[in-house]
């Protein structure tokens, strides 16, 4: 019925005639095009800002907490959590609160020698930046600058993409993390949100000035990438099952 609408000639422009891989390609454009934009805004920060390189030191360990019991010292150097590596301070408190397994993998060094440990850490009712309440994960530590020293730096081209993709693939394994653990029970649903939500938190970053909202725009457009490729009806990559069977 529906090629009955068209004459010879533009049948084969329409989209349900095309090969299934051809269908699956186009279908799969809209996330690609969320990913692609974010790699571009981080590439262009790379390279126009900096990157911060700062190690992150612990200059403080709570007592009784989480990180005391598993062994963590003042002056420990963080060099990576969960085997992703700590390239900057800032990624800690990330890598801390993005984490979904019961217990926090630490590789630090201590007198040049490197240690590894397990925290458990504590979910605690709190706030975040935007003052947002949310269940916290919080192992007991404070980090600062190592020597008090911030190594930001101007990255070239190469490097800036490097980096700015290995982010894009950070942001969407983390974001399918959390909504397998949503589907587990063990995620907080407070944290997701719709286009209210999306609205909410981007006038609230746009107060912190044109860097951070524009930081704000590449992960929300990471978010809906990673979340059209999930295999649920009527989003793309629902299509692409559809298409694969």
């Amino acid at each position: 019925e529906l090629l009955k609408k068209y004459k010879e000639s533009d049948q084969k422009k329409l989209f349900v005639t095309k090969p299934l891989y051809q269908r699956s390609l186009i279908v799969a454009g809209g996330p690609l095009a969320n990913f692609l934009l974010a790699i571009v805004i981080f590439s262009s920060i790379y390279t126009f800002v900096g990157k911060d390189f700062s190690p992150a030191s612990i200059v403080e360990v709570l007592p009784n907490s989480p990180a005391y019991i598993a062994g963590v010292k003042k002056n420990d150097v963080i060099i990576s959590i969960n085997d992703k590596n700590v390239n900057s301070i800032m990624d800690v408190s990330r890598y801390i609160s993005l984490s979904t397994s019961e217990f926090i993998n630490f590789n630090v060094l201590r007198s040049n020698q490197e240690v590894q440990l397990k925290i458990k850490p504590n979910l605690i009712e709190s706030q975040d930046d935007l003052g947002n309440n949310v269940k916290k994960r919080v192992v007991g530590i404070r980090i600062g600058l190592l020597n008090n020293t911030v190594n930001n730096v101007k990255l070239g081209p190469t490097k800036a993409l490097y980096h700015s993709i290995n982010e894009v693939y950070f942001i969407t394994i983390s974001s399918y993390k959390y909504v397998w653990e949503l589907i587990r029970g063990r995620g907080d649903p407070r944290n997701l949100g719709g286009p209210i939500r999306i609205a909410q938190i981007s006038g609230q970053v746009a107060q912190f000035g044109l860097l951070a909202f524009i930081s704000t725009v590449a992960y929300i457009s990471i978010a809906l990438g990673a979340v059209n490729l999930l295999p649920i009806p009527l989003l793309d990559g629902g299509h692409i099952v559809m298409y694969i069977i």
